[in-house]
């Protein structure tokens, strides 16, 4: 008989409380792609970690503790397994030249695609690892996927900068790093505009492996092979995923990329492939009344492409 392979995930919802970059919908997004992913793939909800920065939570997503849970669910993974990571919350830009992408833990302590791709070239032959990021700029989260779904890709009939008038806020999950330069230096005092000195300075070792390995090790990490990473990102490099709600309507707020997602997949009860499933994403922003532009990516292999959004049977 063959073995069913086992499926694991890891959700991270960052609403930054108390901060100045407060978002309000990354808590909803999870909790809900929670409730999929046991109710309709058949995951164990014993195999899903959730972190949220909700006051008592017995694990906050700080960097350390969500890269702490990846690894925990990569050493996990054998042949034929499914691995699933959703990410709701900040992302940024790093560099002016090289434009590094990274996702914004709760303590600022970047996780960057090469920290990503690190774990993805660890997952085992056979298994499959899908990341999905409801946040800025995440489309080279997974370094050398091939883009699938993207900025060269034209959809017909496309919104191009409509004008939209909602009745509920908005919120860009983007800091830029102008934004992120004066929170670190007014935590180390150090006056660089190196986010990587600051970086180093706040979390030593546990750093991102951006800022603590020599190029030329960085290019070691940064697989050329394909593989089995399926990155789905909520926009494209020159847009901004959008949180909608605000405090008014909290239990009500969601990421818009997540909310696309799980609209699709309500209204779609069969197995829909990655592709599918990120056009059809882009349909319901399309015609979301809160959002202005917003079009979602897929990279990954051109297998991957047609392969069914976790492996729904």
């Amino acid at each position: 008989m063959e073995k069913v392979g086992k499926k694991l995930a890891v959700l991270v919802g960052c609403n930054y409380e108390n901060t100045h970059y407060r978002l309000h919908g990354c808590h909803n997004d999870v909790l809900a792609m929670r409730d999929v992913l046991v109710n309709r793939f058949r995951f164990d909800s014993q195999h899903i970690e959730l972190l949220m920065d909700k006051p008592g939570s017995p694990v906050m997503p700080t960097g350390v503790n969500i890269k702490k849970a990846l690894n925990r669910m990569v050493d996990q993974a054998e042949t034929g397994d499914v691995l699933y990571f959703h990410f709701s919350g900040h992302g940024t830009l790093i560099g002016k030249k090289k434009q590094d992408e990274a996702i914004i833990p709760l303590d600022f302590n970047y996780i960057t695609n090469v920290d990503i791709r690190k774990i993805v070239n660890r997952i085992p032959e056979g298994a499959t690892i899908t990341i999905l990021s409801d946040s800025c700029h995440s489309g080279g989260l997974i370094d050398k996927e091939k883009e699938q779904i993207g900025p060269s890709h034209k959809p017909k009939n496309q919104a191009e900068g409509k004008t939209i008038q909602s009745s509920q806020s908005c919120k860009p999950k983007f800091i830029p790093q102008e934004t992120v330069l004066e929170h670190l230096t007014s935590l180390t005092n150090i006056k660089t505009s190196d986010i990587g000195t600051h970086m180093l300075q706040l979390f030593g070792n546990e750093a991102s492996l951006l800022f603590r390995f020599p190029q030329m090790e960085l290019d070691l990490l940064k697989s050329l092979k394909q593989d089995e990473g399926i990155l789905l990102s909520g926009c494209q490099a020159n847009e901004e995923c959008q949180d909608v709600g605000g405090s008014e309507n909290e239990n009500k707020a969601y990421g818009a990329f997540s909310h696309a997602i799980l609209t699709v997949l309500k209204k779609h009860s069969g197995p829909l492939s990655n592709k599918e499933l990120v056009m059809m994403s882009r349909d319901v922003l399309k015609n979301d009344e809160h959002i202005e532009t917003q079009h979602p990516c897929l990279y990954c292999n051109d297998e991957n492409a047609e392969a069914v959004f976790l492996c729904q049977g």
